[in-house]
């Protein structure tokens, strides 16, 4: 989540002595929000005025087309629709355009995505300069941080299958470049700036050096010269969602992002970004609450059609679990400080469903810029810290150093693309749990902000990601057990779903991982408990009656080092409310 990337925003890459700043020296400063010289009469940009601003208008899925005609009646234009999670990107230079639309019936929600106006490009876009490329003498090495995952070793067994598809949501890709090239995808590349697909050709080409740095760490080439990518057999796509100059990353970019993902059968995608202009978007906050909710129809559309989304969780040594302020926004304009709690989301990091990436630096320690939170964090991965940078490519045939979580990132997303090089069929929520399951343990360091067990903890979640692991049989003969069928979770009702292990000896360990997927939409209702075969009851989670989250996508670790581990194991949840109901979507036993 850093903020850091590019200039105000966003992409995650590790600030040099400012939280959430941009990347390194290579970003530039923000822009100026000029109007840009008239366009011809009758040409598409002849509609941009000073003054316009952007809005989602939610709808239910399926029913924007009432919606698309209020829009137009009240003074804006539909840029962009999307029906099938009911949101419409609207423009509007109206004062009184949300206000009204608001009362629409059928309208659920409106939020102005930015501060800012919306820039004259959007109407007639600028493709991306075409970079000029360096050859490079540079032959692949054995990096820190490929070591310390043990990728190296995981080539040795495969680099990846080129049928598994990996979205870059960036700042563009630089495809010409000799090692990435090899691996690119132009057939599913794009762009989602402004919050409209540009399908032409280089639309898709990085705006600064940012995603071409993310898309090495991915899938470089394994062709003997300069860098190797974690899963360097892999496809990878750009979908550049930052806009030039400015290299901000709105809302209705994410969207037709994460839409593009799914329609497109990306298996993973890596999101080294937060959405701008909030650092943090907080649902008491009609504008903000718009966005949540439009992000969230968008990446749940994407994983409905079987895509994970791996996000950074930010370079602003910010406890994610304790949110107190957030003095970065409006980054489009001018920021101040105000007063925010856990309900304000840093999105899409922490979304049900993203893997959120701590950053490491070398030597399995934290970094002293990544974020970090009990319950947020899910694994970690190195993202470079002071002088030992990630390096990877960047734009024209170049290679460079940054450190972020924006780094780190990538490198889970390189895993995730192995895991599902290994096992075709396997599901968002697979990946998921394996990711977690595979992490190598890593304890707190003499740090009191970091709690939990050397097996789950605030600093690294689950541990480093291990690519050996995920190249390994899969899942693990004997060890891993799920349970993929469905079970309905009624109102005030207690459910069983049940596992039967056999094979192992002896008893559990006292890491026995829980991977569970449960889909609610309001898991307050819920408690969430293990029971071994023996009858003992596992608490794993009683939700606050508060919490009003949908699903419960998560990994816990039991110590059931007394219990037999051959036997039935159920995973038990109990509704204690009315109104809200759900399912027990899949659930798995790590030993």
């Amino acid at each position: 989540m850093a903020v850091a990337a590019l200039g105000a925003a966003v992409a995650l890459v590790a600030p040099t002595g400012t939280a959430h700043a941009a990347p390194l020296s290579d970003s530039p400063t923000p822009a100026a929000r000029a109007a840009a010289p008239a366009l011809p009469a009758g040409s598409p940009a002849a509609a941009w005025v000073a003054g316009t601003r952007a809005y989602l208008v939610v709808t239910a899925p399926g029913a924007t087309s009432s919606a698309q005609a209020a829009v137009t009646a009240n003074g804006g234009t539909v840029f962009a629709s999307y029906d099938a999670i009911g949101v419409i990107v609207a423009h509007s230079a109206a004062a009184g355009f949300p206000t009204a639309m608001r009362a629409v019936s059928g309208v659920q929600q409106v939020g102005a995505t930015r501060t800012s106006d919306v820039p004259a490009d959007a109407y007639n876009p600028a493709l991306p300069a075409t970079p000029a490329q360096a050859t490079t003498t540079l032959t692949e090495t054995a990096r820190w941080d490929m070591t310390q995952i043990k990728a190296d070793q995981a080539w040795a067994v495969t680099t990846g299958s080129p049928s598994v598809k990996v979205g870059v949501l960036d700042t563009g890709v630089d495809d010409l470049h000799q090692d990435l090239a090899p691996n690119f995808d132009a057939a599913d590349s794009v762009s989602c700036a402004y919050g409209k697909a540009d399908t032409r050709t280089g639309a898709w080409r990085d705006v600064d050096t940012h995603g071409t740095h993310v898309a090495g760490t991915i899938a470089a080439a394994k062709n003997g010269k300069g860098v190797v990518g974690v899963a360097p057999g892999v496809k990878i796509a750009s979908v550049r969602i930052a806009e030039p100059t400015s290299t901000l990353f709105f809302a209705e970019n994410t969207v037709c992002g994460f839409v593009w993902a799914g329609d497109h059968g990306f298996k993973v995608t890596n999101n080294s970004y937060y959405t701008d202009p909030w650092q943090f978007n907080c649902p008491d906050n009609i504008d903000q609450a718009a966005i949540i909710e439009g992000v969230r129809r968008a990446q749940a559309y994407a994983e409905g059609k079987g895509s994970l989304q791996v996000a950074a969780a930010g370079n602003s040594d910010y406890d994610l679990a304790h949110k107190t302020t957030d003095t970065a926004s409006p980054n489009d304009s001018t920021a101040t400080t105000r007063t925010i709690t856990n309900a304000c989301l840093d999105i899409p990091t922490e979304l049900p469903g993203v893997v959120t990436v701590a950053a490491m630096g070398s030597g399995n320690v934290k970094a002293s810029y990544s974020n970090f939170g009990t319950g947020v964090i899910d694994v970690a991965a190195p993202g470079g810290d002071g002088s030992s940078g990630v390096y990877s490519t960047l734009p024209g045939g170049k290679y460079g150093s940054k450190n972020g979580t924006s780094m780190a990132s990538p490198h889970v997303t390189g895993v995730a693309a192995l895991l599902a090089s290994a096992d075709p069929a396997a599901t968002p929520a697979d990946l998921r749990a394996r990711l977690a399951s595979q992490a190598t343990d890593t304890a707190c360091p003499s740090d009191s902000r970091c709690t939990g067990t050397a097996a789950v903890n605030s600093f690294f979640g689950e541990g480093q990601v291990d690519a050996l692991k995920a190249v390994g049989a899969t899942p693990p003969p004997g060890k891993y057990f799920e349970n993929l069928t469905d079970v309905t979770v009624p109102d005030n009702a207690t459910v069983e779903s049940p596992i039967s292990v056999t094979g192992v000896s002896g008893n559990a360990p006292a890491t026995l991982k829980v991977g569970v997927d449960i889909k609610h939409t309001y898991r307050g209702d819920l408690v969430v408990s293990l029971v071994a075969p023996s009858g003992t009851v596992y608490l794993l989670e009683d939700f606050t009656d508060s919490d009003s989250a949908d699903n419960v996508i998560k990994t816990y670790t039991v110590n059931a080092s007394g219990e037999a581990a051959n036997g039935t194991w159920k995973l038990r949840v109990r509704d204690i409310a009315s109104q809200d109901t759900g399912r027990i979507d899949a659930w798995n036993l790590t030993f």
